[in-house]
């Protein structure tokens, strides 16, 4: 059986949205010092619809699919929606990641949650806190 699915490879071998954005409407950048992942997700929110995604990644195979795939599950879909991601969806849109890589997914999802979150803050929007993770107080990013 192989190690990484056919998406996987795809996503890894050409990345969807890879890039930055001039002026975007939010960034959000999360990264994992124990695997030296980081991703940066930018986005272009207008009428409470993202417009335009684009992601840089350093990282491995995984981490770039995830943020590939990521970007293509968020992109014309209002914010709302892109915030209600998960790690589970991510992966299950790649058809599977190997148990030690699942952390690549929940980089994707925190990265576009740090992105909306940087948006709501650049605009003034009021926004439920409890939905974005601590960043400080989960540790992921300073393991």
């Amino acid at each position: 059986m192989a190690l990484y699915s056919e998406k996987v490879m795809d996503h890894f071998r050409n990345p969807r949205n890879v890039g930055s954005i001039e002026n975007p409407s939010g960034v959000g950048e999360v990264g994992n010092a124990k695997c030296g992942d980081i991703m940066k997700i930018y986005l272009k929110i207008e009428n409470e619809i993202i417009t335009d995604v684009k992601f840089e990644t350093f990282g491995c195979g995984s981490a770039i699919a995830s943020s590939s795939i990521a970007t293509e599950l968020i992109k014309g879909k209002p914010v709302s929606e892109a915030l209600e991601l998960s790690n589970k969806a991510v992966v299950e849109a790649l058809e599977g990641l190997p148990v030690h890589k699942l952390h690549c997914s929940v980089l994707a999802e925190e990265a576009i949650k740090a992105a909306v979150q940087d948006y709501y803050e650049k605009n003034g929007i009021a926004y439920d806190k409890t939905q974005f993770p601590d960043c400080e107080a989960c540790g992921h990013c300073h393991e």
